[in-house]
């Protein structure tokens, strides 16, 4: 556990120092995400933040290289090496996207090409964990279609979550945090180092070093860069974990549920949730899947009133509590005791944003001018909008981020 929490240690300050000497970089190069009708931000804010991600993530994975028990990763696996070529190929096409704006079908293309990489290299799924079944072992034909699907797959799920300050990154550090304990403990470990559970200690390390700059009101947002940086983390953890663990389930009959597509849907059920619904909300009204709209989960607490810090420490509550649930079914052995962890959750999933957050009824919080405790904006008269630049950043003509 220790050489975990010093690469964890060093990928979170890395992070956390780097960030404003990239917010400084994106203020001097005019990477700037502008307000618009689809965002919610009030004021122009810089960009590009993965950047700083990824030093944490390369300070991380550069650190376990140097430790005894878990250099040996680097010798045994091509995982690793996989990953920082991969991220650093979704990188560049996040940066170029923060900067000047690339299209739906040319990041699908960036996402594929870094996805592809990856698992050509060799991080692939390999196995699934079958309730009756047993271990089935998959085909390499279809092990890569399978693999470049499910990592576009997490990086659009982290990239469409990407709607508020904080959310992401907080989100991803969640989930990566609850991903190592499963994994730290998952069958036919035994003590030995996972490049998995490594992988899962620097995803939430980079998150979490960021996540203090891009908290409300942020000072920097990660962008596509770090978003898409951050799904591609935790797709080759997932794969890397479940996707080739030959073990089965060892949790009783309730541990079935632990099969390797479960446990990171689990996990990460929130964002996965989300991108479900944009993708059928988009198709049931005739548009593209890419079509961009302010109706995610996020979108919808801030529309009954939930201010936006109160919006995403609801979200984060939320994913904690199914992650919680996730690890109890995994690793838990009895339908009662599992049962009452989960209905404890459902409680506390309620009771909290009524009790604590004041969670009354939708619209109550705008009463009187004010919004779940926060004096609201009041609203400018009918005309033309100022268009002065800002006094602290330059005036580049810049493209607006494409984030659903």
């Amino acid at each position: 556990m220790l050489s975990y929490l010093l690469v964890f240690a060093a990928s979170a300050g890395v992070s956390f120092v780097a960030t404003p000497l990239v917010r400084r970089l994106s203020l001097g190069l005019g990477w700037i995400d502008r307000p618009s009708d689809r965002k919610v931000h009030p004021k122009p804010t810089p960009t590009a933040g993965g950047l700083a991600i990824f030093l944490g993530v390369a300070a991380g994975l550069g650190l376990s290289r140097m430790i005894p028990f878990l250099s040996s990763l680097h010798e045994t696996t091509s995982d690793i090496e996989a990953t920082l070529v991969g991220a650093v190929t979704i990188l560049a096409v996040g940066v170029i996207d923060d900067a000047r704006g690339v299209s739906a079908i040319g990041k699908l293309a960036g996402q594929t090409l870094a996805a592809g990489i990856v698992a050509l290299l060799g991080v692939q799924l390999l196995f699934f964990y079958f309730p009756g079944q047993g271990i089935v072992s998959l085909d390499p034909t279809l092990a890569i279609p399978l693999t470049v699907v499910w990592i576009v797959a997490m990086m659009n799920a982290v990239n469409l979550i990407d709607g508020l300050d904080g959310l992401a990154a907080g989100m991803v550090a969640i989930g990566a945090i609850a991903f190592f304990l499963y994994m730290f403990r998952a069958p036919g470990v035994d003590g030995q180092p996972s490049t998995a559970a490594l992988l899962s200690a620097v995803a939430a390390g980079s998150a979490l070093g960021f996540l203090p700059w891009n908290f409300h009101p942020a000072k920097v947002f990660m962008g596509d860069s770090g978003a898409m940086l951050l799904g591609l983390l935790m797709a080759v953890a997932t794969i890397s974990g479940v996707g080739r663990n030959t073990y089965p389930p060892s949790g009783g009959d309730l541990a079935v549920i632990a099969i390797p597509v479960a446990v990171p849907l689990l996990v990460l059920a929130i964002p996965v949730l989300d991108v479900v619904l944009a993708i059928t909300r988009r198709m049931w009204r005739g548009r593209g899947i890419t079509h961009a709209d302010k109706e995610h989960i996020h979108h919808r607490l801030l529309d009954i009133g939930h201010s936006h810090r109160t919006a995403v420490l609801l979200m984060y509550l939320w994913s904690a509590l199914i992650s919680g649930c996730a690890l109890a079914v995994a690793f838990i052995d009895g339908r009662a005791l599992v049962g009452a962890v989960v209905g404890i959750a459902l409680v506390v999933a309620v009771a909290v944003p009524k009790v604590v957050l004041g969670w009354t009824s939708p619209g109550s919080h705008r009463r009187g001018g004010r919004r779940n405790g926060h004096a609201e904006t009041p609203v400018a008269p009918p005309g033309p909008a100022p268009t002065s630049p800002s006094p602290t950043e330059p005036e580049r003509p810049t493209a607006i981020r494409d984030s659903a």
